[in-house]
């Protein structure tokens, strides 16, 4: 099977508030022998502002985020889309791209209306994740590679000092395309060098063989990194998954407590023991390539205990029931914007089919589609499009509204509890780097000039619908 190496240089941090402005990849073979390579960019959405520290460390210029000839972020998301359908079956696969990279694409996919935003997974693809296969490579086999270390003695798994310290030459660590390479490098070592492992973590990508392994209650290791610490193994087995959510699993750690110990707690007992240190219970997205692999050893203890839980099955129900009860609804809880609201249920079949015709439709038939979505999430994007990109489609009415969402977007003051970045956000931002007198001083006055640009911006607006 075919990978698909990418990487994302993104405005900020947040997949739900920023976006990716570059999009590089490299499909390989099984053997990482290049078929095809591409390096894509795009325009800056009209109600984000880019992180100045990003910006500052990757040398882009503001003017290039706004670069006529780049296709816009709606565009960029068609265009992607169709690389992925292009490239399938292939197992996408990155540095830290399943908990930064896979997010990104997932809300730009999400709010731009594509009918698939799990499109990295679905037709015949899978993912995988080279820095937790590193991690696994440090506590299984730590000889393979080489580690660099900073000045306080601890190793360090960025990237940037892990691909050269292991002869990767040239490493551009503020490219994308750099860095594809660069994570290229770094699975070819390892599966090079340690062949059995590398299928083993491989396997993992199939969220159904994970299950299995789960499934059987016996002794397993997770390999992770657990309490900022470096990577290590916890030897564990299944305790069950949870109730609104099948691909959340609990594993119980065989080493923190005996669970015979617990089968006649009472409930309160029982939360406090969920809350011990060492934890008790660990969470594993079964569909997010945990490295789970068999132990290399096993005590009679821990399969005594193991069997011992097995046969408990009141005991696993309580258990993640106590799990369930750490993390209540909040009936206070502020109402979630439209990105946050990403899994908040699937789309209908109507709208599925209207998603599809959306994407093929122009601006005008857009606008009329947006109106007979029946998912509040889709008319809310789907209205924001439409001001973004086809504002001469507005009412009066319309467009004072979409000017006023966006200035009050933008403009939020520095002590709001905001996600994304603000005007007075980035200027903080912007005097802290000057402060530090690391960076190109003509650099952080041209991102200051942008910034101020952005907010004074007079665009035209959206349907009269809610933005927030």
């Amino acid at each position: 099977m075919n990978f698909a190496f990418f990487d994302l240089e993104t405005t900020g941090t947040s997949p739900a508030f920023d976006h990716p402005l570059q999009f590089a990849a490299i499909l390989t073979d099984a053997e990482f022998k290049e078929i095809e390579r591409v390096n894509l960019r795009c325009r800056l959405a009209p109600h984000v502002i880019p992180s100045p520290q990003a910006l500052a460390v990757t040398g882009v210029r503001p003017h290039q985020l706004v670069a006529p000839e780049l296709p816009s972020l709606f565009e960029f998301a068609q265009e992607l889309t169709t690389l992925v359908s292009r490239w399938a079956p292939a197992i996408w696969t990155g540095f830290n791209s399943i908990r930064f990279d896979e997010e990104m694409l997932r809300q730009m996919f999400y709010q731009n209306l594509q009918p698939e935003i799990f499109a990295t997974q679905f037709n015949g693809n899978a993912r995988f994740d080279i820095m937790t296969a590193v991690f696994a490579v440090f506590q299984r086999r730590p000889d393979l590679l080489h580690w660099p270390v900073d000045e306080t003695g601890r190793v360090r798994f960025k990237l940037d000092r892990l691909a050269p310290e292991n002869g990767f030459e040239g490493h551009n660590a503020h490219d994308a395309l750099g860095d594809v390479e660069a994570t290229i490098h770094l699975a070819r070592l390892i599966a090079k060098r340690a062949p059995d492992l590398w299928q083993q973590l491989l396997a993992n990508r199939d969220k159904s063989h994970v299950q299995a392994l789960l499934d059987r209650f016996e002794p397993l290791e997770l390999i992770g990194r657990f309490a900022g610490g470096p990577p290590n193994a916890i030897t564990g087995c299944l305790c069950g998954y949870a109730a609104k959510n099948q691909n959340q699993a609990y594993l119980f750690d065989l080493d923190a407590m005996d669970p015979e110990e617990l089968i006649t707690a009472s409930d309160a007992d029982l939360m406090a023991a969920t809350e011990a240190e060492p934890r008790p219970l660990r969470s594993i997205s079964i569909n997010k390539v945990p490295m789970l692999l068999p132990p290399t050893t096993v005590t009679d203890e821990q399969r005594r205990r193991a069997q011992a839980l097995a046969e408990a099955p009141k005991l696993r129900q309580r258990l993640i029931a106590a799990m369930a009860a750490h993390y209540p609804a909040d009936p206070d809880t502020a109402p979630q914007h439209v990105e946050q609201q990403i899994f908040n249920g699937f789309y209908g079949w109507n709208d599925k089919a209207r998603l599809k015709e959306f994407q093929g439709a122009d601006w005008p038939r857009r606008q009329e589609i947006v109106a007979t979505f029946e998912d509040a999430r889709l008319r809310q994007l789907g209205s924001r499009l439409v001001a973004f990109y086809a504002p001469n489609l507005l009412s009066a009415s319309g467009r004072r509204r979409y000017i006023a969402w966006r200035r009050e977007r933008l403009n939020a003051p520095l002590d709001a509890e905001v996600e994304w970045m603000t005007s007075d956000k980035a200027r903080r931002t912007i005097f802290d780097i000057q402060a530090s007198g690391v960076f190109d001083p003509a650099l952080l006055e041209q991102i200051e000039r942008f910034v101020d640009t952005l907010e004074s911006e007079k665009k035209t607006g959206v349907a009269n619908v809610r933005f927030t």
